[in-house]
């Protein structure tokens, strides 16, 4: 297993595993994602390769008041073997190293696995509310 930064040659293989992992909603366009975040802090884009295929992703920022966690995502035949825990614990190194006192993201409130998951990393249910506007369309939708 390695993890390293997102290359452009990964492009279309991480579209095909983040439809594989269900993180794709039609509002959001994964190639401008992609875009965007390789103008912004792209070594906080990872990826898990495995013997030449990228299994695993996550989308990190930093803004210099909060770090944030996108794009998790894990392919279904290698879940189990702690690849999303190690993406995650990269990411927060790399924050750390940058002095981020903070990491939030989001989770969809009806995805009990994914809570799961991240309460095992120890992260914690807040009483804030998000709140989103869409400056951009990427989609019509």
């Amino acid at each position: 297993m390695e993890i390293r930064a997102f290359r452009q040659e990964d492009f279309e293989e991480v579209i095909t595993l983040w439809e594989r992992c269900d993180l794709l909603r039609p509002w959001n366009d994964p190639e401008m994602d992609i875009e965007r975040k390789m103008r912004h802090d792209p070594d906080l884009f990872l990826v898990v390769e495995i013997g030449g295929e990228v299994v695993g992703t996550l989308m990190g920022g930093y803004d210099g008041h909060r770090g944030s966690a996108y794009y998790l995502g894990v392919h279904p035949d290698y879940r189990g073997r702690g690849f999303a825990n190690a993406l995650m614990n990269r990411l927060e190194k790399k924050l750390i190293a940058r002095g981020c006192p903070k990491i939030n993201l989001m989770v969809r409130a009806e995805n009990d696995q994914v809570i799961a998951f991240y309460e095992k990393l120890d992260y914690e249910e807040e009483t804030s509310v998000a709140f989103g506007k869409r400056l951009i369309e990427d989609r019509e939708y």
